[in-house]
């Protein structure tokens, strides 16, 4: 017989692998119903080992949602290639496999956990609503935006959090059609601004010149038209 000799892990290794232990069981359940306990027992150490690492449960959960916020980031990057409505719907087909992906950590983010309202969290929620507004910009071409730009794309990034929340409470609306129902809203908001600015209007002409008919885009007005009609 041969007796396996469990290898030792270096300081950073057992970081990353205790993070990904707590992301894991945060995507399933409430970080507050988590315990250090169940963390260290899905890591296979013991408790006071976790604590070698990381002073507290805050600190753990400070540096998963560190992970998690780069994450949720990197999914609002999208060739600037083709159609601005196909890039905003790949971008929230991957913005909800987020969401489902790590459901009950982004809910208790969003509404109340326990590291929320510390300064730490309050960077790492904000890092990730900055990333998005630039990448965002970068899609409309735009580096420095008007006001009412700014007020659509921001307003916009909130209501993609809202509408993530409510669904994630009880799933009760198809996920894909909220997701080209967010890609609707932002030409919503864009042409309600448009309406009432001349540098919209302009950017807006500029969003709709090289979409296709069978489009995002077009199929909103589409349906508006239809609406009328």
């Amino acid at each position: 017989m041969t007796t396996g000799v469990r290898r030792r892990m270096g300081v950073e290794e057992r970081r990353r692998q205790l993070i990904g232990v707590a992301l894991d069981l945060f995507s399933r359940r409430s970080p507050d119903e988590v315990s250090i306990d169940e963390i260290a027992a899905a890591a296979g150490i013991s408790r006071p080992l976790v604590y070698h690492y990381f002073p507290g449960k805050l600190s753990l959960y400070e540096a998963a949602l560190k992970r998690a916020s780069e994450d949720l980031a990197s999914r609002f990057a999208e060739p600037h290639e083709g159609p601005l409505g196909a890039r905003l719907l790949r971008v929230m087909r991957r913005f909800f496999d987020f969401v489902d992906e790590h459901g009950p950590g982004f809910s208790a983010l969003m509404r109340g956990g326990p590291a929320v309202g510390s300064s730490t969290t309050n960077a790492l929620i904000d890092s990730v609503r900055q990333a998005a507004y630039e990448q965002m910009l970068a899609h409309l071409g735009v580096t420095d935006a008007p006001p009412r730009l700014e007020l659509v794309v921001r307003s916009w990034i909130s209501l993609a959090e809202a509408t993530a929340l409510i669904w994630l409470d009880g799933r009760r609306v198809p996920r894909a059609e909220l997701e080209v129902q967010l890609v609707h809203d932002f030409a919503a908001l864009a042409a309600v601004s448009a309406a009432h600015d001349a540098d919209m209007a302009r950017l807006l002409r500029t969003m709709v010149r090289n979409e296709p008919a069978d489009g995002p885009f077009a199929e909103l007005v589409g349906r508006l038209i239809a609406l009328a009609s």
